[in-house]
């Protein structure tokens, strides 16, 4: 089994404890709440995704993950694009397709190929006869490749609002 997505996470926790990553953000050429200019294409590709999945692409969806990535939600993993295929690919199209996702705040950086993209926001609609609200999470971490950013590692996670 491939280790790639923990080695892609566990870089961002040794980056985080470099003096210049550290300088950076005390200095404040990182807005918290904004995108870094070097991370905007990731954040891009994190758009493409769920534009993807919303307009039932799930192909297209599939092509902007790497084959070993890892996604977290509720506490299951899937490990592979393969299995994400295999089991929540198409449910969490028709939910995409069925609700209104909307990003409150994104925030996002990159060192050299490697990126992480986080976006806090709220979705609504209906989903199976169900009413929607729910806040959401979402932290990707991306690695670019010769034909562009791949998405490696997904956590999503979601609450009713208070």
């Amino acid at each position: 089994m491939s280790r790639t997505p923990l080695a892609l996470v566990l870089s961002f926790a040794v980056l985080s404890a470099t003096p210049a990553f550290a300088q950076d953000h005390a200095h404040g050429h990182s807005d918290p709440g904004a995108v870094a200019a070097e991370a905007a294409d990731a954040a891009t590709a994190v758009d493409a995704f769920h534009a993807a999945l919303k307009a039932g692409d799930t192909v297209g969806a599939l092509t902007l993950l790497a084959p070993d990535v890892m996604i977290f939600e509720e506490g299951g993993a899937e490990r592979s694009r393969d299995e994400y295929a295999s089991h929540h690919l198409g449910a969490d199209a028709a939910f995409a397709a069925a609700s209104e996702a909307t990003v409150a705040r994104r925030s996002g950086w990159a060192d050299g190929d490697i990126a992480w993209i986080t976006s806090e926001g709220r979705t609504t609609g209906q989903f199976n006869g169900r009413a929607v609200d729910r806040l959401t999470t979402e932290t990707m971490v991306l690695k670019r490749h010769a034909d562009g950013w791949r998405i490696h590692h997904i956590h999503w996670s979601s609450r009713a609002p208070r």
